[in-house]
């Protein structure tokens, strides 16, 4: 059986839209083995100065990370797509094993296979100290948000 995850590119406006809320929804479930299933079984991903070649790699890494980054909450922007490629930039707020609070700020290149699977994943992330009062971001976001844009900083 050949997986797809629709839609497929070459992304429109709306599909593109559609494919970051997605992308949004999958990674605030903190299930790596579900996040997973929307890459190609060979994706190559950067993130930060981390290379992750694979699926089994990518559960992996993403397991390490919801470790670390505890009560992990997302949000994503389109930034531009074209053809089988999405940009977008991001925001998520965590916080580490010792309670300090943290929002990471990024930017994300994405390739896609015909299939809608994504074959690269490049993420550039920054990350600021802030108070458990700087919070905005608070879990998953609601339908009613869905396409909302979020502050720079």
């Amino acid at each position: 059986m050949t997986e797809s995850r629709p839609p497929f590119p070459p992304f429109d406006l709306p599909s593109a839209l559609q494919k970051v809320q997605a992308a949004e929804d999958g990674w605030n479930s903190r299930e790596p083995e579900k996040v997973a299933l929307a890459y190609t079984p060979d994706s190559i991903w950067r993130n930060r100065d981390v290379h992750v070649v694979g699926r089994p790699a990518i559960i992996e890494f993403l397991t390490a990370k919801w470790q670390r980054e505890q009560h992990y909450a997302l949000r994503k922007g389109l930034w531009g797509f074209r053809g089988n490629r999405i940009a977008v930039r991001f925001q998520y707020e965590w916080h580490d094993n010792h309670g300090q609070w943290w929002r990471s700020y990024g930017n994300e290149l994405w390739e896609f296979e015909p299939n809608g699977l994504m074959s690269r994943r490049e993420a550039s992330i920054n990350d600021h100290q802030i108070t458990e009062t700087e919070r905005r971001v608070f879990g998953p976001r609601p339908q009613s948000e869905h396409g909302v844009d979020f502050p720079l900083w």
